[in-house]
């Protein structure tokens, strides 16, 4: 079928290489009925990529060194490893075990690692070993590990979070950033 041509090199002269002068490779015809060959066919739709915290977004995380007094609002997941001196409303909370929490809490999802003085509303609450709570949690379902301190009641309710009080002027400020590390929110 095809045969390479000898290579020339700089000096016009064949080249010494091996494979230059060896014999073509035979290859097989293709059947003409055969489909052409492609990577993909050409009607699928590119997939998107799979999204990073199954469809979560980043949590919001307030570090050790920080101290908020005021209420915080969020959309999203947030984790709190500092002092809050106010109310908490999210999606998801989870409050780390050096954590130092004064205030209401309502989320969807609870984690308590450290500590929490005031109530706690949410569809499904955990208190884990290392937790401190003083004050009332309303749940759909609860976990108390072994070690927990709880200091209160529970009340079992089907809407804990839709039956949250609402406070006047209960709405988050947003929070400043001060120099040495510490935050407050302003209450409007």
């Amino acid at each position: 079928m095809f045969t390479k041509k000898p290579e020339k090199g700089m000096d016009g002269g064949t080249s010494s290489n091996p494979m230059a002068s060896a014999a073509p490779i035979p290859t097989m015809p293709r059947p003409a009925s055969a489909a052409p060959i492609s990577a993909a066919p050409v009607s699928a739709a590119p997939k998107p990529a799979p999204a990073m915290n199954s469809g979560k977004s980043i949590p919001s995380i307030f570090a050790g060194d920080i101290s908020i007094t005021g209420n915080i609002q969020s959309a999203g997941e947030i984790q709190i490893d500092g002092k809050v001196e106010g109310d908490i409303k999210c999606t998801s909370l989870i409050i780390g075990e050096n954590a130092d929490v004064s205030g209401g809490v309502v989320a969807e999802d609870v984690v308590v690692r450290g500590k929490v003085n005031g109530s706690i509303r949410g569809v499904r609450v955990t208190l884990e070993a290392t937790s401190e709570v003083a004050g009332d949690v309303y749940h759909k379902t609860l976990a108390i590990e072994q070690g927990a301190y709880f200091e209160g009641k529970s009340r079992r309710q089907d809407d804990p979070v839709g039956s949250a009080p609402e406070k006047s002027g209960a709405s988050a400020g947003a929070a400043r950033p001060v120099v040495n590390g510490s935050a407050t929110a302003s209450k409007p």
